[in-house]
């Protein structure tokens, strides 16, 4: 930003050359150079305190800069460069936009009565408003944009918070409903056994071999119910990607089936979607993006579309961590990205034995 101040030496170059150098250098003498020397001991200052100052201080110093216009246009036609640092940091004063374009106003309408006051010519005014205008408006957007990311950032923690909690008392509730009866009736059954031990061995082993058969029950109830809480990440994945699509002007579809998955699985899995969905948002400038976790055969395949810019991949750091992972437990990882026909990232990892498979074919097809 700080480049643009060699606009406040154009008038010296212009006049320092040809016939006109006896005039660059009698403007030297009379110390119009070095009162815009001058000038920069201030702005620079006042500069870099209000890219940290906010509220009544942000607004001095955007009107000392201002101040430095004023007072040094008689002397330089060029200092309305300093009008224009002005009007960009007009544009961070406040979160609501009237008082924002009421200071950009007022800057504007002093700098013009005084193009009035010494004659100028008008044009000097009208290069000034169209390049502040832009200024101001573009700085006004760079501050929504970056509001509006840490916003969508704050939302996406949420979701990931949100996930957890319920995931946490889906758990609670689910060891409650399993193991609270199931323990209740162990502590009876053992009572009983003990009670019957002396009196009656064969009842006594009959209830032994209930509380044995009541804890395997219980045992393969567990192992149930830890594998529905290992999906949970790819879920919590879901409703992330969805939100930071939604929240982007993507839309998002997705299909999952339930399967089995190891916990080394589900991490992989997981992650993927998050660096692939990631990798939408930033660079891919798509509109329509979709997920689907099948299984094909013994394989359990993710694969994720997006109608975006498509063209060459880069290999980055993501991509590459996204093989590594998938390739350590067995997997393939294939991508594919035509210019302007968006991309599809496909992982397919083994299943583990026994685990539920589905017919070949049943991947959603690819639809841009």
């Amino acid at each position: 930003m700080l480049g643009y101040l060699a606009f406040l030496f154009l008038p010296f170059v212009l006049d320092g050359g040809g016939d006109h150098g006896m005039n660059g250098w009698n403007q030297v003498v009379n110390g119009r150079l070095w009162l815009t020397l001058l000038s920069l001991v201030g702005f620079l200052p006042a500069y870099f305190a209000a890219y940290r100052a906010t509220g009544p201080r942000l607004v001095a110093y955007m009107l000392a800069i201002a101040g430095l216009c004023y007072a040094l246009l008689p002397f330089n036609p060029f200092a309305n460069t300093y009008l224009i640092y002005a009007a960009g940091f007009a544009a961070t004063t406040g979160r609501a936009l009237w008082p924002r374009v009421a200071w950009l106003v007022a800057l504007l309408a002093g700098l013009l009565a005084e193009v009035l006051l010494l004659g100028y010519p008008m044009f000097v005014f009208a290069v000034t408003i169209i390049i502040a205008v832009a200024v101001f408006v573009s700085t006004h957007l760079m501050g929504e944009n970056t509001r509006k990311r840490a916003e969508l950032k704050l939302s996406h923690d949420e979701v990931r918070r949100l996930a957890a909690l319920a995931e946490r008392e889906r758990i609670g509730r689910d060891l409650h409903d399993l193991l609270g009866h199931t323990l209740s009736l162990v502590a009876l059954k053992s009572e009983l056994a003990g009670k019957l031990l002396e009196r009656d061995p064969t009842a006594s082993r009959r209830e032994i071999d209930d509380v044995t058969r009541v804890a395997r029950e219980a045992l393969s109830q567990v192992r149930g119910a830890v594998s529905g809480i290992r999906a949970a990440g790819v879920a919590a994945e879901l409703a992330s990607a969805k939100l930071l699509l939604d929240c982007d002007g993507v839309s998002f579809q997705y299909q999952r089936s339930d399967l089995a998955l190891t916990p080394e699985l589900e991490t992989v899995l997981a992650l993927t979607l998050r660096e692939a969905v990631t990798n939408i948002q930033r660079h891919a400038r798509a509109r329509h993006a979709r997920v689907s976790l099948v299984a094909d055969g013994n394989e359990a395949v993710l694969r994720i579309d997006d109608d975006g810019r498509g063209g060459a991949l880069v290999p980055g750091n993501g991509l590459v961590g996204m093989r590594e992972r998938v390739e350590s437990l067995g997997g393939r990882l294939r991508v594919e990205a035509g210019a302007g026909r968006g991309t599809c990232i496909e992982a397919r990892l083994p299943l583990p034995v026994g685990a539920p498979a589905m017919p070949p074919g049943t991947i959603a097809p690819h639809s841009p």
